[in-house]
This record gives C-alpha cells, structure tokens and sequence, in this order.
C-alpha cells in the first residue's frame, strides 16, 4: 500500500509528492494487540478468527481504571487509513460489564473515531441482559470509514417487551434506558454487507450528523409482540402502572389498547437532523418500530430497492426524498408515510395482511410530492381493504394505535394502482389522484379524480 505524503513546500509549489510509505502487514490474536494497531495508521491487520470476550481483557480493575480515566468504551480505533480483516472474529461485550464500567448516558461500547479505516467481517454481540445507561454498540465518529460484512446483535434495555408504547425521550410513562445498534456521525461512512440484530428498545442503524453516507445490501431485524400479549401481565412494570402510555389511543384513552402489534425495538435505518446525501441501495428492515424513518430537514435520501418486513410502519420520508423500486407491506401497520415537500415516491404494496388493526395503508400530507402505490403481487391482492389516506398526517409520534388527522396535502400527485380504496381530506387541495381502488371519501378541494 502507498500513500502521498503533502510537504509545506508542495503545497506552495501548487504540487502534490507522493512518496511511498509502506504499510505493516500484521496478524494479531489477541484484543489487547488489536487495540494498540487500532490506534496506529496505514497498516493492514488481520486478526485471527475465534470469539474474543471483552471480560477476558478488561479485569474488573481494568474497567474501574478506564473509569476513573473517563474512558469509557470498550476498544476504540483511533487511527487512520488501516484495513482490519476480520473474517471470523467475534468479540463478545458481557451487559454485566456495564454495571462495572458504569459510563454517562449515550455512551458508545465500540467506536472509530479515526479516518479512512475499512473494518471488514467483524461480529460485535452483546450477551446479557444489563441495563445500559443509553448509547450504541457501535459508533463511527470519523470520516470516510467503511464497514462490510459484519454482523451486529446489540442487547440490554429497560423495560424491554414493549416498544415505545410507555416513552422515549423526555416523555415517558416508565423511566428506560435504551441501547442502540450503529450510531453513525462520520461523513463519507459506507455500511456494506451489515447484519444488525436488535433484541433492545433502541435503533438499529441511525444517523445523528455529517452527511454523503450510504448503506448497501444491509439487513436489520428486532422483534414483535402483541399488545393482547402484554396486557396478561400481572405483575412488572406494565402492570404496575395500569399499562399507561404517553400517547392517547383512538378512543381518546392513554393506556395500552389490544389488538395491536408492537416492535420491541425503535427504527431500522433512522436520521436525525439535517443530514445531506444519504443512499440505501438494497437494503432490508424487519420487525422495526419504523423501517426507514428518514424525515431529513435538507433531503437528498435516496431509497433504492429496498424493503420494509412486518414493521410498525415501513417508510417514513420527507423534504426531496426518492423512494425508487422499493416494497413492503401493511401487516402490522402502514406501509407509507409521507410529509414534507417534493418527495418522489414508487413503491409496492405486498399482499400481507393480519388479524391485527391497520387503519391505513398509506398516509400522505405535504406538498408538491409524487406517490406511486402498486401491487407486489398482479395475482394476488390484500384481502383486508384498507385506505390510502390523502390529506391527512401521521398520528402522534407514528403510533398505530393513535387517530390519524387531517392535515394539509397541496398539489399532490397520487397514483394508486392497487386495489385499495382512496379517502380525501378536506385539507387535500388542488391535488390530482388516479386510482384503481374505489373512491370512498373525496372532500378534497379543486381535487383531480380519475379512475382506472
């Protein structure tokens, strides 16, 4: 491996040097020799396969002196432009460390902070059931890293086994501590090939800032629960709080309803902010709160055959979005949810249906979109008819079991060609809408209707 090495006197001579600085090639078998290679830059190491665990490197005293250092995660890759092959390693992190380590909220357990690092066949897997304080396994701080074929299962929240329904944030029900999947910051990250299993109340991969970084062929995965299920409790923290939640339900009530079905854990792929340039190419979310939760403030996401699996709802997008060639169902909750301005959307509707509420498949306000609904399946249609809802926006915090409101949908452009029926707001105006389902409500004003 060469790299180019910038002199001060190239730079003012408007020239760039390369010179050839050669990497170490080093194998190492052991995490303490991995760490120490993680904070060097340019070298290629490769680390034998096997399970390495986190408590057989990090004694107990260890851990009270990383604390009393304010050193808070596990292993931290801190240099710059190295390759670490990792083809069959697994690194285990025991939750019970944590009660050790005691570390603030938001603290991440593995990170890389460095620049230009690829990391590729790493499996990171959380064992045990210890609270975490809130934070992620894994947190790419620097820029330009790459991440590929890894696999990621990240465990310990509280209360867990029951989504969001008792609080997240500041508003809550019942005190929790989540633990996330990959928190992402850096610019320029790539996500290639990645597995994450969420069996915590967190997000699976999200993006808190930078920008231009994409995911392809990633693959993440939580788990469900009825709600008819929870409500047998007798005893636990559900129950001792007569199953209050934060959000009233439909009749008005803020306590747990039957009849739902609830992700345990938060989001598949998640933004926050104003995040720019963002890329999912062929990639899966199953069993999330939110598949694809996007609502980015400065848009540029782009979805590309992509697919959302019995989640709670399967796309969430806004300002300038485009969601191309992508699927997904309505099982569990709405397939779509769209705001914003001038978002571009083609996506399928599988055939999927259940014995549980769904009260829309689709749910569209904002301005100036285009909404293009079809069926996955021409021989086989959604046995349960249920709307598509123009005019109309996500009920409070995209809970299922919240009424859904009118809200303003300008200029909107809806084609349905599925069989699913079409309810029109009074707040849709101006819009135009071709559909193959029937028309139930159209309060819309200078609404355009055609059906096919």
């Amino acid at each position: 491996m060469m790299f180019c090495r910038i002199t001060f006197a190239a730079t003012v001579a408007g020239l760039l040097l390369c010179a050839p600085v050669f990497a170490d090639n080093v194998t190492v078998s052991s995490l303490e020799e991995l760490q120490h290679y993680a904070h060097k830059s340019g070298n290629i190491v490769t680390m034998q396969p096997g399970t390495y665990r986190i408590s057989d490197w990090l004694s107990e005293e260890k851990l009270r002196d990383k604390r009393a250092q304010a050193d808070y995660p596990y292993l931290k890759f801190t240099g710059h432009d190295n390759v670490f092959q990792m083809d069959g390693v697994k690194i285990e992190a025991d939750t019970k460390l944590r009660t050790i380590l005691r570390p603030p909220v938001h603290t991440n357990e593995f990170v890389i902070s460095g620049r230009g690092n690829t990391i590729s066949g790493l499996t990171l897997t959380n064992i045990g059931d210890a609270t975490s304080p809130g934070g992620a396994l894994l947190s790419i701080s620097g820029d330009n890293n790459i991440v590929q074929n890894g696999t990621f299962t990240v465990r310990g929240s509280s209360p867990y086994g029951y989504g969001d329904l008792f609080g997240k944030g500041g508003d809550y029900t019942i005190g929790h501590h989540k633990q996330s999947g990959v928190h992402i910051v850096g610019s320029g990250t790539q996500i290639i090939g990645c597995k994450l299993y969420v069996h915590s109340y967190g997000h699976g991969f999200y993006i808190q800032g930078g920008h231009t970084q994409s995911f392809q062929d990633c693959y993440v995965e939580g788990k469900i629960r009825a709600t008819d299920d929870m409500l047998k409790e007798t005893s636990g923290p559900a129950a001792d709080i007569d199953f209050r939640t934060v959000v009233a339900n439909r009749d008005g009530e803020r306590r747990v309803t039957p009849g739902y079905m609830k992700s345990l854990a938060e989001d598949g792929y998640r933004t926050y902010h104003d995040i720019r340039d963002l890329t999912f190419l062929n990639c899966t979310a199953k069993h999330m709160r939110g598949g694809f939760e996007l609502r980015t403030e400065g848009g540029g996401v782009q979805i590309q055959g992509c697919q959302a699996i019995e989640c709670e709802r399967g796309y969430w997008v806004g300002n300038g979005a485009t969601v191309l060639e992508s699927s997904g169902d309505a099982k569990y909750g709405p397939l779509l949810f769209v705001e914003g301005k001038r978002a571009n959307v083609h996506v399928q509707l599988s055939p999927d249906s259940s014995k549980y509420h769904v009260h829309a498949i689709a749910v569209i306000c904002g301005e100036e979109h285009q909404v293009h609904i079809s069926p996955a399946d021409l021989l086989e249609s959604r046995e349960v008819a249920t709307p598509i809802l123009l005019g109309y926006g996500a009920p409070a915090a995209g809970e299922g079991m919240a009424e859904i409101k009118p809200r303003r949908a300008t200029r909107v452009v809806l084609n349905n060609e599925t069989k699913m029926p079409v309810e029109i707001s009074h707040e849709a105006i101006r819009c135009q809408v071709t559909s193959e389902g029937e028309i139930k409500r159209n309060d819309g004003k200078d609404t355009q209707i055609t059906r096919e």
